[in-house]
């Protein structure tokens, strides 16, 4: 993966004293009409080194981050129809399966919370609540015994301050200690 740098430039074009209504030296008030255009010239190479970055992530960031390792995702990043396995030492974080075989979970749908949140109580009710209907309807479309419960996953506060905003609403077997797996796809 390639480092790129993007630099924006903006000119203004101004008299000696700062004044924009004063003509630089360089401007003639007879001629064409048209205003002067500036000229930027760029540099024809890139630097021979570029900035480094640092050999660590600040602390609790790497959760946010997916781990190019593995199938292991941080939850917002799990999409409509995604099977995944979750772990209760790893809060926020799934482990994508194939619908096909066994696996913990299904995201039933994903969505996005609204509007200021300071607790988590405060979102987790608003998580709940934007999860209760989709994941009723799709509950009661499975088989008995199908599915055992539901999961919820919503950012905490400090997450959500700085804009993941999204929800995953699931249908699960046995999450944690059960031993219970979904063996296919929900219909």
């Amino acid at each position: 993966m390639g480092l790129g740098a993007v630099a924006a430039v903006a000119l203004t074009v101004t008299g000696g004293d700062g004044s924009p209504d004063k003509k630089s030296p360089t401007q003639s008030s007879s001629g064409t009409g048209r205003s002067p255009s500036p000229s930027l010239s760029l540099p024809s190479r890139l630097p021979s080194e570029l900035p480094s970055l640092p050999s660590e992530l600040p602390s609790g960031l790497e959760s946010l981050l997916p781990s190019l390792a593995s199938d292991e995702v941080p939850y917002y990043m799990l999409r409509t129809g995604d099977c995944f396995d979750a772990d209760d030492g790893r809060p926020g974080q799934a482990v994508k399966r194939p619908c096909a075989g066994k696996h913990d979970a299904e995201v039933v749908e994903m969505t996005e919370l609204e509007g200021a949140y300071a607790t988590d109580a405060a979102l987790r009710k608003a998580a709940s609540q934007l999860c209760r209907e989709p994941l009723d309807t799709r509950a009661a479309a499975q088989p008995a015994g199908t599915v055992r419960g539901t999961l919820v996953q919503y950012p905490d506060p400090a997450s959500f301050s700085v804009g993941i905003d999204k929800v995953a609403c699931s249908l699960a077997a046995d999450i944690g200690e059960g031993n219970r797996k979904l063996t296919g796809p929900l219909k």
